[in-house]
């Protein structure tokens, strides 16, 4: 297994990035395509907690064939939420999805469209994965979203100190607008862009994994179980894993993180039921 690490320059925000890349076995010697999916790290940054740490994770889910063969790239986004800042001092989701997307479909040989692109990430990346996920319907296939750094309300004035007390005034200040753009807040939200647009989402059939630890150290499974109230009030199908005793990160995220892949080859190889199932 072997994580390489390039750089592409950017329009939209600091220039270059570098973005690391785990690549299947066998694939510079083969003319086969693969599915493309973006895996989003979180706020400690790409180094320090990412590709190369749950990289044989997920080598060991495609050595077992519980998970399908992926090309999958990880951008270092800095601290940057993945948003465009309100200021447009940097644009990351612009970057995300304007330049980096196509810069990959084009660079690697991924088997292009919405069907085969896929979207994921832990904590940082886990929010950022669901808001670019319900954003851009027509981007993504699947969402994968472990223990997402978001809060329980539709708008930042409702809340809580205690959802928020790792979130640093100066860097919600540097995204958000110095005082907060609730306005802006709310729609970069992903309950509530769930709630204004569950019609459009329900119908994209856009799949959904969205899970979290009991025991996470941020509180991160208020955030967790309101959005997942929030998709099923609304009917939107999803699967929620409410993982018992699991802390943020862990001892717990290897099985996690191959959890959230298998869910991944269910969603290309859809499971059919048996005729001899038996029926409750």
């Amino acid at each position: 297994m072997k994580i390489k690490t390039f750089q592409i320059k950017s329009e939209f925000v600091p220039s270059p990035v570098e973005y690391d890349v785990l690549l299947p076995k066998g694939y510079e010697n083969s003319n086969k395509t693969y599915p493309l999916m973006l895996f989003l790290h979180g706020g400690g940054n790409r180094d320090s907690n990412f590709l190369n740490r749950i990289g044989p994770v997920i080598w060991d889910t495609w050595e077992k064939k519980n998970a399908p063969e992926m090309v999958i790239v990880t951008p270092n986004c800095n601290r940057s939420l993945y948003m465009d800042y309100k200021d447009g001092s940097e644009k990351w989701e612009s970057f995300i999805i304007r330049e980096f997307l196509p810069y990959l479909q084009k660079e690697y040989r991924v088997t292009p469209g919405v069907k085969n692109t896929f979207i994921g990430g832990i904590s940082m990346g886990g929010l950022g994965s669901l808001r670019l996920g319900f954003k851009h319907l027509d981007k993504f296939r699947a969402i994968v979203s472990f223990e997402p750094g978001i809060e329980p309300a539709f708008e930042w004035k409702e809340v809580k100190t205690i959802d928020k007390f790792y979130r640093q005034k100066n860097f919600m200040e540097k995204i958000f607008g110095s005082p907060i753009d609730d306005d802006f807040w709310k729609k970069n939200n992903p309950a509530y862009i769930v709630r204004e647009n569950a019609d459009k989402i329900r119908r994209s059939e856009i799949k959904i994994y969205l899970e979290v630890g009991t025991e996470d150290f941020f509180g991160l499974f208020r955030g967790a179980e309101f959005l997942h109230r929030a998709l099923f009030d609304r009917n939107i199908r999803h699967e929620f894993r409410y993982v018992y005793g699991a802390d943020h990160l862990g001892v717990s995220f290897r099985e996690r993180i191959s959890n959230g892949f298998s869910f991944l080859n269910r969603v290309i190889n859809p499971l059919e039921e048996p005729p001899e199932v038996i029926k409750a």
